[in-house]
């Protein structure tokens, strides 16, 4: 049975998102080195990083789900709030590292065999990167709120294609066996959504509002 269904999420573009954060992650451990050639890692940044993983998990494991906006899987955490604040800190390999970390200490607890950890993966390193890339050059109060903004948009982006390549194949996969009137039922909630339509409905009265909502409120604590 586990061998049928991940036969059946190959055809729906997860490995596409598995070879992405692959090759993600061989960046990192290439950013990694070059930055520690130029220098050694001081201890405080080490204790800061391990501080802020263990943040970072505590708020990955406090998940919640909001009632009016399908409850049945998609749930909120704010756990990008400490990579945010830790980017602004000391960069974005750190703040890249606490979202390695925090996946990787997840993933033996998953309940959808790692495809929520890879694509949370997905939304979290681009958003620590922008964001904290950002801050550093521009420096300033304005500076913070321009990054934020820029993260948000990020963010909303990002979680738009996770969701069109990775969430929703497997969730219609593992939780719907394929059916897609299993899935659109669900959404009934949604005006006119239909066999046809259900990706694009879901992506807008679904994904982006609730994405937006994480983020504005994960900003705005970190501007705070």
């Amino acid at each position: 049975m586990f061998l049928n269904l991940i036969d059946n999420l190959k055809q729906h573009k997860i490995l596409v998102a598995i070879i992405t954060i692959l090759v993600l992650l061989s960046s990192i451990v290439i950013m990694w080195i070059i930055r520690n050639r130029k220098r050694k890692i001081k201890v405080n940044e080490v204790a800061s990083i391990g501080v802020f993983t263990a943040f970072s998990i505590v708020l990955y494991f406090l998940k919640f789900n909001l009632p009016f906006i399908f409850p049945e899987f998609l749930e909120i955490n704010f756990s990008l709030l400490p990579v945010i604040i830790l980017g602004y800190m000391l960069g974005p390999v750190e703040a890249i590292t606490v979202v390695l970390l925090r996946a990787i200490i997840k993933m033996p607890f998953s309940s959808t065999i790692c495809v929520g950890e890879l694509a949370d993966l997905m939304i979290g390193i681009p958003v620590a990167l922008i964001t904290s890339l950002m801050y550093k050059k521009m420096h300033t109060r304005i500076g913070a709120l321009i990054s934020l903004g820029c993260g948000i948009l990020t963010w909303v982006i990002v979680a738009i294609f996770t969701n069109y390549f990775v969430n929703v194949p497997f969730f219609l996969e593992f939780y719907c066996l394929g059916n897609e009137s299993t899935f659109v039922s669900i959404l009934t909630i949604i005006p006119g959504v239909n066999e046809y339509n259900y990706m694009m409905k879901y992506l807008l009265y679904a994904v982006v509002p609730f994405n937006l909502l994480i983020s504005v409120v994960v900003s705005l604590v970190t501007f705070l």
